[in-house]
């Protein structure tokens, strides 16, 4: 299940200066590897020179004055550097203390993959009072991965149709069921290869790791600092393990367990026992808040509620468009985020009550999502497209089917949702690569990792994996709290902890748990 911060499941080494152009020959004597690090060099240096051309942003970008917009150029292929080259969009606002307080850039990615980082910058304009202190220090700077939005964005199947609801049940009553699901996954994935099949061997975590470098190279930055949120922070830990050297300050916020034997596969059956647990906090705060939502006063009467509303819409998609697929995208907001607490409460509190209406307005999918590339299409066509290419997918039917069916009786909320997302990667048409080792490497700074313990989308052990493997580090614990992307949140002993960090580079002695943030009040 895509992991980014926009939470919607939408079914479903080194800079080498001037580098001359011999090196291009020299570059096709070396393995894969090294010719990928040779490369990303290249590009670097290249985009040193270049910099960055920083206009008014787009008027349809929907990003305001004073933030401005701009084009690094990156190879298709870091092997072959001097080859095809594709844009990446990337937008910045500048510090707004003096310049002796400036610190340099702050990059930020939300996740995904699929998520753009574009709206980074507009955490200054609109003024999140939380990142007040930060923003005299640093530019804001975000971007569009490779793929998305306006960085050469890739598609699998026309918007229009993606968008067509209702979709299949993702529960499975028979063989048949199954039979149909692995059917759409196969061609899915054919449409990927038809529609984008040219980007797919390099959509992986480790050239969006060097596409990073390239534009800290454009920003005129020597070294990085990172904010990496959910599979950010996988991102953050590859460019990490990549380029330890070029790396300033970096904090990561709900972790994604790097080890090689987690990606992907392993990572999405984790994810539904989380999602499992989170769901349930979830219908025990809306149980003890009972006199606003009149749902029932136990988590039992709670989830009786939910099949109910799941059993009538599968036998009548409400308002002829949300079935049980619609019901998982708009519900799994609940488990993902503290603040879809109330809202997803109070439309079922609606519904109900009788305003079927309300279900209807907040689970329909999105139709204006048919102008093109940037949407949910193109989220879940990068979301697929990354996690199929960064790491070797079980190809076996059987491995899929005993797997998802002993999940589902235990924890059955997300998991067959989840499995029909990521089963286009059984079939993937395009090379399917070996995950990154993440580890420790001569120059790495202390980094900084946030985690609350019962987050559903990252579950914790992630964050205890990434830290064992990064040394210096420090892990800083929300315990009781399951919000996905903490730093985000109102909890002073994060908050003031992040800025410490950011502003002087100053960790604790050792790691730190924190009280979680406030519950949401009805």
């Amino acid at each position: 299940m895509a992991l980014g911060s926009a939470g919607a499941l939408v079914t479903a080494t080194l800079i080498a200066g001037a580098v001359s152009a011999p090196a291009a020959s020299a570059d096709s004597r070396h393995g894969g590897k090294d010719r990928e690090a040779l490369g990303a060099g290249i590009a670097a240096a290249r985009a040193a020179k270049a910099g960055v051309d920083w206009q008014d942003c787009p008027a349809d970008w929907g990003l305001e004055k004073p933030i401005q917009c701009g084009w690094v150029s990156v190879p298709l292929d870091y092997a072959h550097p001097y080859g095809k080259q594709i844009k990446l969009a990337v937008d910045r606002i500048g510090n707004t203390g003096t310049p002796q307080e400036r610190q340099g850039a702050l990059v930020y990615n939300p996740g995904g993959p699929g998520g753009s980082g574009l709206r980074f910058p507009r955490r200054v304009t609109t003024k999140s009072a939380l990142w007040t202190n930060v923003s005299k220090a640093y530019d804001f700077v975000g971007f569009d991965p490779r793929g998305v939005g306006h960085s050469a964005p890739i598609s699998c199947v026309d918007p229009q149709e993606f968008v067509k609801a209702p979709k299949m049940d993702p529960v499975p009553d028979s063989e048949a069921d199954k039979t149909a699901q692995r059917k759409l996954a196969r061609e899915y994935a054919e449409g990927c290869a038809e529609h984008s099949g040219r980007m797919l061997p390099y959509m992986t975590t480790p050239n969006t790791a060097r596409d990073l470098d390239v534009i800290r190279a454009a920003l005129g930055e020597k070294k990085l600092n990172y904010l990496g949120v959910s599979y950010g922070t996988y991102l953050g830990a590859v460019y990490g393990t990549l380029f330890p050297g070029h790396l300033r300050r970096m904090i990561v916020d709900s972790v994604v367990d790097p080890s090689r034997e987690n990606i992907w596969y392993q990572a999405n059956l984790n994810q539904d026992i989380a999602f499992e647990g989170r769901w349930k906090d979830w219908e025990d705060w809306v149980a003890a808040n009972d006199a606003a939502f009149h749902l029932g006063t136990t988590r039992a009467a709670v989830q009786a509620q939910w099949l109910k509303l799941r059993a009538t819409a599968k036998k009548a998609p409400l308002g002829g468009v949300v079935g049980p697929a619609e019901l998982i995208s708009f519900f799994q907001s609940a488990p993902y985020y503290d603040s879809a607490w109330v809202p997803v409460a109070s439309v079922f509190a609606k519904y109900v009550a009788g305003d079927t209406q309300a279900m209807i307005d907040a689970a329909a999918p999105d139709m204006s999502d048919t102008a093109g590339n940037i949407g949910a299409e193109n989220s879940n066509a990068v979301y697929t497209a990354v996690e199929c290419a960064d790491a070797k997918w079980p190809t076996s039917w059987h491995k899929w089917d005993r797997d998802n069916t002993r999940l589902n009786k235990d924890y059955p909320f997300m998991t067959w949702a989840n499995a029909w997302m990521n089963l286009p990667c059984a079939t993937w048409p395009a090379k399917q690569q070996t995950p990154v080792e993440v580890r420790t490497h001569k120059g790495l700074p202390p980094v900084m990792i946030v985690q609350s313990t019962r987050d559903a989308a990252t579950p914790y052990p992630g964050a205890v994996s990434l830290h064992k493997r990064f040394k210096g580090s420090r892990l800083i614990t929300e315990r009781d709290a399951g919000s996905h992307g903490v730093t985000g949140l109102v909890n002073p002993c994060i908050n003031d902890r992040v800025d410490a960090y950011l502003l002087t580079g100053k960790l604790d002695a050792s790691d730190v748990t924190c009280a979680p943030h406030a519950t949401p009040k009805p």
